[in-house]
């Protein structure tokens, strides 16, 4: 398995590393854990999937913000650690979806990250995982996607 030739193949191109929002760092790593700060769908600073599903988006639109939000995630661990083959595992995954009220399928769209980690990483790439609704995210994003992978010794 090499996740750098496996983004190659899939034609994908990661964006510029998303610079920290706030009072926090886009990365901390403690031994072989690497946590991941919350990244929106956000290229080169501008939003590309804004608003609710169930309203201004639609499941399938918020499968692509939420795969934005995992190449985000990818960017910023190429950028803590050098290179993605360095990483042993993506070890958990927590989505948010910003939707209307009472929207329960959250999991189809957070499918859109965690697919796209498989498709990198292969059987490294399963990982546990929560995908939840809310009813609001920075920036108005669509989806937002929080990781901790495993990097090899």
């Amino acid at each position: 398995m090499n996740p750098e030739a496996n983004l190659a193949a899939l034609e994908l191109t990661l964006p510029n590393p998303p610079a920290a929002a706030g009072s926090y760092v886009p990365t901390v790593r403690t031994g072989n854990l690497l946590f991941c700060a919350g990244t929106i769908c956000m290229i080169d600073g501008k939003m590309t999937h804004v608003g609710q599903v169930g309203k201004e988006q639609s499941v399938e639109s918020g499968k692509k913000a939420a795969e934005i939000c995992a190449l985000n995630t990818l960017a910023n661990i190429r950028a803590a650690v050098g290179s993605l083959d360095r990483v042993a595992r993506v070890v958990m995954v927590n989505g948010f979806v910003n939707a209307v009220d009472g929207f329960g399928d959250s999991p189809a769209v957070i499918n859109g990250a965690s697919d796209l980690f498989l498709k990198v990483f292969g059987e490294a790439g399963k990982h546990a995982r929560a995908a939840v609704a809310v009813n609001g995210l920075p920036k108005g994003s669509t989806a937002e996607v929080q990781v901790v992978v495993e990097l090899k010794a």
